[in-house]
């Protein structure tokens, strides 16, 4: 199938305007008339659901959590850019635009990229006005800061907790339009299914978590703002619940999933600790604007981070990357990190981590603020007294955190960090437009694979998201509505629904009859390992090849052995779980196969035979400068799609961050 991405004609600068001009558009009294479900409530789903509910649709949302305001966007710590340039230090839309295309290897479609530079400018503003507290300097001015793949400060940021604030925002707006009647809410609800109509997107299947009944919902078009798949290696920051199943459902409907093998490994979070964990815990990012990372210079080096001088640390980063430092993007930064501690230099009882050390800036902004107040006479602990309480103000609640979870007071140790699976890139496939391979089927934020190419800039998930919601999707649905309009409401009892929620309630009672011997949980670890040894960090052919294997022997093995206690037609997080690890599990496989497919590295796909003589990505852009969409085409079978990208303005070049 050849496949169309409706990039607008014309300037690149002028594409998004002028699109926006000559769109097609649905009058206030039709749009009365007209349903669109949108599935999830993170910063992409509430903000669409409120935008779309102010527009006038009637709206319908679904969680899985007990309230909206639970979406794991809540979870992002550090920020969110935008190229307002306060800082007056060259940044402009331009620059946004050409950081994200080259911090993505040059892997992700310009057009969308630049849209994305364009509006996000207008999110900051949006964000003001519903409260959101964002940081300020002394003189009510919002404050900035920077992160990796940037020489600009242009992250706004609300202390450590960036994500709950602005998704508190987009949340108050939702319940707004809840309030007025625009949009219903339907909290605990998964939804498991989509229901296709002459070849559109109609509508769902949910379950109720609570009863566990099937409820039937129609929609004249169907957006799912679910998140990533991230879970797929059981270990990561994701919360618990964050999934890929209706992402996954939609993809055996039709519609494309593309680049599933770019997934991102962060490079600052709190290392693994044993066995028995169920989640990794990031620390963001905005630490590497004030905090310096090293390893000891000798081997196997057990003393403790004080003991060892100035001159026996290895400050690897500063080291390798002069021109950026401690702030290279995400997939540098985790690369070497792990390249530091698998050849011996690692740190911690498991020699899985590095240093994040605060000490020289505690100093540092404890010099300040003497200058400041015009002291004298003051000892070196005072000005360490005083440098901690400005860090306590920009980072207070990440070393909270940390100290809550370790044990160790960051003040005063520094902090063991080691890479971990964080963010996915890939997603489904989805045009200009936002909408899927599948007409009237829509996929926003993390969920598409849009914006980020092989390696998303730290603080530029926030920004896609809202930019998705608030500001893409009213433009973009309208288009595709406003043919839709001489549609009325499709009954959920039309056969379609029927079908569909009978193909989804027998998949539940096979599940369900399997009674073997082992738990979901220790299919989802097994699922976790296999990916995290061969399509992690770094990947070869040999290893995604036996993973292909392993996994399809897992799959086998899930469907025969698997345990779920409890009944159908009530409460059963077993069950609910058990579906997702067996999407998780077919999506694994399509991940192997698509990393063994794309022979280069990219952003954070490193395949080890793809390397340059200093052990950076080297990308083939003569033999794979596309995007994979795979097409689901039967069990263990998909086929390849090629969106060839063609770079009018950032040529791709050898990414180097000296």
């Amino acid at each position: 199938m050849a496949l169309n991405s409706k990039i607008p004609a014309g300037a690149m600068n002028e594409k998004w305007e002028d699109y926006k001009g000559h769109v097609k558009l649905v009058n206030p009294a039709n749009k009365r008339k007209i349903e669109v479900i949108v599935v999830g409530t993170g910063l992409a789903g509430a903000s669409a659901a409120a935008a779309l509910g102010e527009l006038g649709y009637k709206v319908k949302t679904f969680c899985f959590q007990d309230s909206p305001r639970r979406a794991h966007s809540i979870a992002a710590q550090g920020g969110i850019n935008a190229a307002k340039n306060y800082q007056n230090d060259g940044d402009s839309v331009f620059r946004l635009f050409y950081d994200t295309v080259k911090g993505g290897d040059y892997r992700a479609r310009e057009a969308n990229v630049h849209r994305l530079a364009e509006v996000s400018n207008n999110i900051i503003d949006q964000c003001v006005a519903q409260g959101v507290p964002f940081a300020r300097e002394y003189g009510g001015l919002l404050s900035n800061r920077s992160f990796g793949g940037t020489q600009v400060q242009r992250t706004f940021y609300a202390a450590g907790q960036t994500g709950q604030q602005l998704l508190l925002g987009a949340y108050s707006a939702l319940e707004r339009q809840i309030s007025l009647g625009n949009v219903t809410q339907y909290s605990r609800h998964e939804m498991l299914d989509v229901v296709m109509i002459d070849g559109k997107a109609r509508g769902i299947i949910a379950r109720n978590l609570v009863t566990g009944e099937l409820e039937r919902h129609f929609g004249h078009a169907v957006l799912l703002c679910t998140g990533g798949y991230g879970n797929v290696f059981y270990l990561s920051t994701n919360a618990m619940g964050s999934n890929v199943t209706a992402a996954w459902k939609a993809h055996k409907k039709g519609a494309f999933f593309g680049n599933p093998c770019f997934t991102q490994i962060h490079p600052t979070c709190i290392p693994v600790s044993g066995d028995y964990q169920s989640k990794l815990t990031l620390m963001s990012e905005s630490l590497r604007n004030d905090g310096r990372i090293w390893v000891p210079k000798k081997k196997d080096d057990n003393r403790k981070p004080l003991d060892i001088p100035e001159e026996e640390r290895d400050y690897y980063l500063e080291r390798r990357y002069p021109a950026f430092g401690n702030l290279v993007p995400r997939d540098v930064a985790s690369r070497a990190a792990k390249e530091r501690c698998d050849e011996g230099y690692g740190v911690g009882t498991t020699k899985l981590a590095v240093y994040l050390d605060f000490a020289d800036a505690i100093k540092r902004y404890g010099k300040i603020e003497v200058g400041k107040q015009g002291l004298t006479n003051i000892d070196e602990a005072g000005i360490i007294a005083m440098g901690k309480e400005v860090v306590k103000e920009k980072y207070g609640n990440l070393f909270e955190m940390y100290d809550k979870i370790t044990g160790e007071n960051p003040y005063e140790m520094p902090m063991r960090i080691y890479p971990a699976v964080h963010y996915t890139m890939g997603g489904l496939w989805v045009d200009y437009e936002l909408q899927t391979t599948v007409q009237g089927l829509y996929a926003l934020g993390e969920a598409n694979f849009s914006d980020h190419g092989a390696n998303r800039l730290g603080a530029s998930a926030l920004m896609q998201g809202l930019a998705d919601g608030y500001f893409v999707i009213p433009y973009t649905l309208g288009n595709y509505l406003a043919d839709e309009i001489r549609n009325p409401s499709i009954p959920t009892t039309h056969p379609a629904f029927e079908e569909t929620e009978k193909a989804v309630s027998d998949r539940i009672n096979t599940l369900m009859n399997i009674k073997g011997s082992q738990t979901v949980e220790s299919f989802h670890k097994r699922l976790g390992k296999i990916m995290w040894d061969k399509c992690g960090m770094a990947r070869n052919a040999k290893g995604l090849q036996e993973a292909i294997v392993e996994i399809q022997q897992l799959k086998k093995e899930f469907w025969a052995d698997v345990r779920i206690p409890g009944e159908i037609s009530s409460m059963n997080p077993e069950l609910d779980k058990a579906g997702r690890v067996a999407d998780f599990i077919e999506l694994g496989e399509l991940m192997c196969k698509d990393a063994l497919d794309r022979n280069e590295s990219c952003g954070g796909h490193f395949r080890e035979e793809s390397q340059t003589e200093e052990g950076e990505a080297k990308r083939d852009d003569d033999n794979y400068s596309y995007v994979s969409a795979w097409e689901f085409k039967g069990e263990s079978n998909w086929e390849l799609n090629k969106e060839e990208l063609n770079f009018e303005i950032v040529k791709p070049t050898q990414r180097s961050y000296k």
